[in-house]
C-alpha cells in the first residue's frame, strides 16, 4: 500500500513546479505582468498535479477531483473552485 505524501510536501513540490514554470517563461522573454495573473495558486497546482496522477484511472475529471478531495479534504474549496476551469488553468501552468 502506498502512503500518500502530506499536504505540506505536496505544497512544497507545487511551489517548486510553479517556480520552474515562471523561470521558463521569463527566460522565454515573457513579461511577468502579462502572465502572473494566469498562474495557478500553490493549492491549485497541488490539485493539478494530483489530478494528473489520478486522471488515467478516473473515468471523468470530476471523478479524479473527487478522489483528490477524498485523499486531501483540506483542498475541497480549491477543488470546488477549479471544477469549471481546470482545463484553462492546466494550459497556463
Amino acid at each position: 500500500m502506498r502512503i500518500a505524501p502530506s499536504l505540506e510536501v505536496l505544497r512544497a513540490e507545487a511551489q517548486d513546479e510553479l517556480g520552474t514554470v515562471v523561470e521558463e517563461r521569463l527566460r522565454g522573454g515573457e513579461d511577468p505582468w502579462a502572465f502572473m495573473h494566469e498562474m495557478p495558486t500553490v493549492d491549485e497546482m497541488v490539485v493539478l498535479l494530483l489530478h494528473g496522477e489520478l486522471a488515467p484511472d478516473a473515468t471523468t475529471t470530476d471523478a479524479a477531483l473527487d478522489r483528490v478531495i477524498g485523499a486531501y479534504p483540506a483542498l475541497r474549496t480549491t477543488v470546488d473552485g477549479l471544477r469549471d476551469r481546470i482545463d484553462d488553468i492546466r494550459r497556463s501552468a
